[in-house]
């Protein structure tokens, strides 16, 4: 997956929801930059925010998209932990 797939992957898994992906398009680079890093070093595309201990069950934890909607920064700042995904 490209940098742009994964944008455009990004962008269905908002469709229809109350949260849109950062209009920052510098921040999303960014991220998408680390996502594909960890895919190609771990072989999982996993948020570039969160530290894996690398066990594969908490490393499935940390798939991007994480569940961040149960963050406390998703309640209290509306936005993810690593800001990829924002409140509408």
């Amino acid at each position: 997956m490209n940098k742009e797939e994964l944008r455009n992957a990004w962008e269905q898994f908002t469709d229809n929801n109350d949260f849109r992906i950062n209009p920052d398009k510098k921040h999303v680079d960014l991220i998408i930059k680390g996502v594909l890093e960890n895919e190609k070093r771990h072989g999982l595309k996993l948020c570039p925010c969160q530290v894996r201990d690398g066990t594969r069950q908490r490393d499935l934890e940390l798939i991007c998209p994480c569940n961040f909607k149960i963050q406390e920064t998703w309640k209290s700042k509306g936005m993810c932990w690593c800001g990829l995904f924002v409140k509408r």
